[in-house]
């Protein structure tokens, strides 16, 4: 065990893997504010000596002297309790005759709950709720830790730097990613669907009445190399002259 109030927390890093510490919490002063008003309180228990008899001495001394000792034991017990953060992992250091260490990868944590009570708004600290994959005891609840926002915030860029977790720019790359893939299919949609209206075949009729490829390509049957219509063996052609079909006045 190391000296009053530090429990020597370098000699369970493990140096040869290159663990460092990034933060090493004490607790608040106010973890052992309550401590404090009952050594104080060891003072009026002394002044009784005053009123009572010189037989009765020994109770009030007794009385202040187990005030003292408890207290101090819960102080030095505050002192000795660290909560300590690494490249690797968290972990808690507590007791003072007999040292207890809990200790959770980073890999395990899975959310951190900040509670702030009043009192603790004012004074400057938080408690700790660490949820994760397996509950480890001792860990679950760490109390009276100074500017948790701050200590929060330690934790999550730790966990960010040993890449447990997506960077913010990880997360946009692959929605931008997600955008393109999308537009791509839409647009190779819009491809597929445009030409089937051009994929019909326009059939135009002729004005002068004609049916189709035979007209156009000079299908058997017709006077294709003369330009003229010309007679078939099935179809004659109607007789040009008008004039026998002239009434007799205007034939003479």
């Amino acid at each position: 065990m190391g000296a009053f109030g530090d429990p020597n927390v370098e000699q369970h890093l493990i140096s040869d893997e290159g663990e460092f510490v990034v933060d090493e919490v004490s607790k608040h002063w106010a973890a052992v504010a309550s401590a404090i008003l009952e050594a104080l309180l060891a003072i009026p228990v002394l002044l009784l000596i005053l009123w009572l008899p010189s037989t009765a001495y020994w109770v009030p001394l007794l009385l202040a002297l187990g005030l003292v000792v408890h207290a101090s034991w819960r102080i030095m017990g505050a002192r000795m309790d660290r909560f300590v953060i690494t490249n690797m992992r968290v972990f808690r250091v507590h007791g003072i005759l007999t040292q207890n260490i809990a200790t959770m990868p980073l890999a395990r944590i899975l959310d951190i709950s900040v509670h702030r009570p009043l009192i603790g708004r004012i004074l400057g600290y938080g408690h700790f709720v660490f949820e994760s994959a397996a509950q480890e005891q001792g860990l679950r609840d760490i109390r009276f830790v100074p500017r948790p926002n701050e200590r929060g915030l330690t934790i999550q860029r730790t966990i960010q730097r040993a890449g447990l977790r997506g960077s913010s720019q990880a997360w946009r790359d692959d929605d931008r990613r997600q955008r393109e893939s999308a537009a791509d299919a839409a647009a190779a949609q819009q491809i597929v669907v445009a030409p089937a209206a051009s994929a019909v075949p326009r059939q135009t009729v002729p004005l002068d009445g004609s049916h189709g490829a035979g007209a156009a390509t000079g299908a058997p049957g017709s006077s294709g190399a003369s330009g003229s219509s010309g007679d078939t063996a099935e179809f004659p052609s109607e007789d040009h002259n008008t004039t026998a079909e002239m009434p007799w006045w205007r034939a003479q």
